[in-house]
């Protein structure tokens, strides 16, 4: 490694000196270092420790050394995060990537061994739990029998995993959510190593394969989420470019007021940070607000940084964070460590100090702060709790249609505006004590006074980590979430990924018949359409207690500010205010019963797991034998690859497969959820034998690529313009004007070997790191998407994937051109230097031709030498197999 700039220097840290590369040198050559972002301090320094001359150059580091905030760089610089992050449904893909990658490697004369994690991984098994039972005491064992009946496959699959690869560790199932376990034990904010007997300290740094890894940086750690693409890229290796970033600085003042949570303030900076634009920016916060916001709610906030667009939003390292290290219980080495480093490197946060240079900074008074939830169907469509009648969709209001329903041996009304689930879930909201201590103590009144859950309401409580039951025990408030029905069914991610389970089956006959349109309320960060459940159109997101209080009314369209949410056993009406908890309630029983031994005890054998877990038998052997399986399949990627990189071919006569308008989603194009029986995945997998009981979900079987193609834009929610007056997985296929399903009129083009695109408005592919929503795309025979705009990680999943994405120039877009989607369309071929290129289209019926200019979306160089090799796996396998 070369040391261009002298920064290399020794940190002692009680009897122990760790290696560092130092910033303070580069103040004495001139370089005014304070200025700095918090977040490129971090980067900087990952530069200065990782520069070969090859990846990282002098010219790199200087070009970062010379940062312009008000000038968008067009500069690359390698990132080499120092850890990568799984969960299990973007992590079995994985797996199964790299197991078909020892394959590959074998069959081009190179080392299988040379596939094996360079990097330390961490694998969080916490999307597969369901919320099949609830309501009582036996839900949480229930669910867990079916998980794991359901998942066997899977998981002898990862428990393969965690004994064939080295540096790759797995958090069994049971044990929470991948953030919050990041958050209360993973993540250690100053990374160690030691190299040839010399101990090294490091910012810790991540990549994830969720994007709900920003979590992580309310602790002060840089990481974010990609695809599971290049999280596997980074785990052999490779360093992730992007752009030298913008940074966008959120000065906080104030403080949240009595009634509001810290989930109303991150509600409220993401609808405010969606409208002022943030996409592919860094964010930080300072300001004299951050003195009064908790570690969790800080973790709350940057927990949604996807959803306000922004690559990472980072929090400075400063004294509340050090008493959370203390609070979970961080070894007394590491929290020495810490602090030590951050002092020596600037990354300290001093109140008072000239802030950094931002590119921008929005202010944000947290005084100003209402109780709200987001909904229908973005995040970013906040809504004070006042007005969600407003907001209920208005067309269904106008002519409210109910349906009468037989519960517990009482005829029901059930109308529009319905709240048929009611979740606390998610780490965004599970992983904060304040909240779920709020949520308690409202319980405990509600239940005090009479109050319950309304009938039609499926209730469930998925705490993020064992932690959580074990302080709201000590605090003796479990007890009034379960006398509410919210009984603890999982430590998982459950209905916040859209694993609600079913509905009661009365209920679920009440919608369809009476096509009601129906709501979900959840602690969650998400609220996609048919994110949550196939049956519910709307979903709103909000706080546990407010979770809680909407379960008691049972309608989403109540103002919870002036009408009774039910009757107290007197029969008087029960106000929202008269059961809320007061600010000093909750921080009463917070420090009364949150403490650091109950970390030490849940933590203690995190990576061991249950009996279930333990038992469960693999082959002892480092390359996996592909046994017949409808969950685990070798995929065809590598297929006929040879050492030579072949040409980019020109896309000629090709046909539109999918049409769609604005804020599609990774969700639209690969679902999570339920696999109906009547869509191309549930035919596949009855033809295989399995029966609908056994079809799990589209995430739980993505190790599987027969499934996922046929999964692939099948949302039930999605509007496909060429199949009008359909919802679903529909297209036409042109030829024939045949309306059928994609998966079908894919096939029949590929057959035909015509080649496809997509065309797409703005915000293509916001929402989740979803490789298959790139690799489903692919295996379609998609070469293009042209879209208005795209959403950072789907855009460079479609890259690593050979998929060429495509952007309007400004002001054009399907409509403007007047493109139907049943023309004929051809591409010219893109090249390293080409800033656009021409899309020639060829209407049959008219018989007229016309061209237009896209933008290439390939940001980078490296994301070129990714998109001519076919993808980045297979770039990956080519330079390992060329080594060995």
């Amino acid at each position: 490694m070369s040391n261009s700039f002298d920064t290399q220097s020794f940190l002692k840290v009680g009897d122990k000196s760790y290696r560092i590369f130092s910033l303070n040198p580069l103040k004495q050559q001139g370089y005014d270092i304070d200025r700095f972002p918090y977040t490129l301090k971090i980067l900087l320094e990952n530069l200065l420790r990782t520069e070969d001359g090859i990846n990282t150059t002098q010219s790199n580091i200087e070009a970062l050394l010379n940062w312009n905030p008000k000038v968008e760089s067009n500069t690359e610089v390698c990132f080499t995060p120092a850890r990568v992050l799984m969960q299990d449904f973007t992590g079995v893909p994985a797996v199964v990537d790299l197991a078909a990658m020892r394959d590959a490697m074998k069959s081009l004369g190179g080392n299988p061994n040379r596939i094996n994690p360079l990097s330390p991984v961490d694998l969080v098994i916490d999307h597969s739990v369901m919320v099949d039972y609830f309501g009582n005491q036996s839900a949480l064992i229930q669910n867990i029998e079916k998980e794991y009946a359901r998942n066997q496959e899977r998981y002898e699959f990862l428990r393969w995993g965690q004994y064939a690869f080295s540096n790759f560790r797995v958090v069994p199932p049971g044990t929470g959510i991948i953030h919050q376990v990041n958050l209360e034990y993973l993540a250690t904010i100053v990374f160690t190593h030691n190299k040839d007997g010399i101990f090294q300290a490091y910012p810790d740094s991540l990549v994830g394969t969720d994007s709900h890894t920003t979590m992580i940086n309310g602790l002060g750690v840089l990481g974010w989420g990609v695809g599971g693409i290049e999280a596997e890229a980074a785990m052999l290796g490779q360093p992730l470019s992007l752009l030298i970033p913008q940074v966008i600085g959120i000065k906080l003042s104030g403080k949240i007021p009595e009634g509001s949570t810290a989930t109303d303030l991150v509600l409220t900076i993401t609808e405010l940070l969606r409208r002022k634009g943030v996409v592919g920016r860094f964010v930080e916060f300072f300001g004299n607000g951050l003195n009064n916001l908790s570690l969790a709610d800080r973790a709350t906030i940057s927990n949604m940084a996807p959803e306000y667009g922004a690559t990472c939003s980072v929090f400075p390292i400063d004294y509340e964070t050090i008493n959370y290290l203390k609070l979970t219980g961080r070894p007394n080495e590491t929290i020495a460590l810490v602090e030590s480093y951050a002092q020596e490197q600037g990354l300290w946060y001093q109140e008072g100090k000239r802030p950094a240079d931002y590119t921008e900074i929005i202010e944000l008074d947290m005084g100003s702060i209402e109780p709200c939830v987001a909904g229908p169907k973005r995040p970013q469509d906040r809504v004070s709790i006042k007005n969600t009648k407003v907001a209920f969709p208005s067309a269904t209001l106008d002519k409210p249609r109910e349906g009468k329903v037989l519960l517990h041996g009482e005829s029901i009304s059930l109308k529009d505006g319905a709240i048929v689930i009611a979740a606390i879930t998610s780490c965004t909201n599970t992983s904060n004590p304040d909240l779920l201590i709020a949520a308690g103590l409202l319980a405990k009144k509600a239940y005090d006074l009479g109050l319950k859950a309304q009938p039609w309401v499926k209730t469930s409580f998925a705490p993020g980590s064992q932690v959580v039951p074990a302080y709201l025990e000590e605090a003796g408030l479990m007890e009034f979430f379960n006398k509410l029905g919210f009984n603890i069914v999982g430590f998982g991610c459950t209905t916040c990924i859209g694993n609600s389970g079913p509905l009661p089956e009365i209920i679920s006959k009440a919608i369809k018949d009476n096509q009601l349109t129906v709501a979900s309320i959840l602690s969650g960060n998400r609220n996609f359409e048919g994110r949550i459940h196939a049956e519910i159109q709307t979903n709103w997101l909000t706080s546990p207690p407010l979770v809680i209080a909407y379960a008691l009314a049972g309608y989403i369209t109540i103002d919870l500010t002036s009408e009774p949410l039910g009757k107290d056993r007197r029969g008087h009406d029960v106000y929202l205010k008269d059961i809320w908890p007061t600010r000093q309630e909750i921080i009463q029983v917070t420090q009364l019963s949150v403490k650091n031994t109950l970390f030490h005890q849940e933590y203690s054998n995190v990576f061991k797991g249950a009996d279930r877990w333990q038992q469960i038998k693999i082959a002892e052997d480092k390359n996996y034998h592909w046994n017949p399986s409808s969950y685990i399949a070798h995929p065809p990627y590598f297929e006929h690859m040879g050492m030579e990189v072949p040409d980019i071919s020109r896309v000629v006569d090709a046909r539109c497969l999918v049409m769609v308008g604005n804020s599609v989603t990774t969700d639209h194009i690969s679902p999570a959820g339920s696999i109906p029986v009547n869509s191309p995945a549930g035919q596949y997998l009855l033809h295989q034998g399995v029966t609908p009981e056994e079809f799990n979900s589209y995430g739980a079987r993505r190790g599987n690529h027969h499934v996922m193609i046929r999964g692939t834009f099948a949302n039930v929610r999605l509007k496909n313009q060429l199949a009008p007056n359909t919802e679903g997985g529909w297209t036409t296929y042109i030829p024939s004007n045949q309306v059928m399903s994609i998966f079908d009129a894919a096939e029949k083009y590929c057959a035909e070997k015509v080649p496809l695109i997509v065309i797409a408005g703005k915000e293509y592919g916001t929402g989740s790191s979803r490789d298959w929503a790139a690799k489903g795309v692919y295996l379609l025979g998609i070469k293009a998407v042209i879209a208005e705009s795209f959403e950072r990680i789907h855009r460079s999943n479609l890259v690593g994937f050979g998929v060429l994405p495509l952007q309007f120039e400004s002001g054009e877009n399907a409509a403007a051109l007047g493109l139907t989607g049943k023309e004929k369309f051809s591409i010219a071929i893109p090249t390293k230097e080409s800033k656009t290129v021409k899309v020639t289209v060829f209407d049959d019926i008219q018989n007229k031709e016309i061209t237009f200019n896209t933008l290439v979306r390939i940001d980078t160089p490296k994301e070129w030498d990714y998109f001519r090799n076919g993808g980045i796996l297979h770039y990956v396998l080519r330079n390992l197999a060329t080594d060995s």
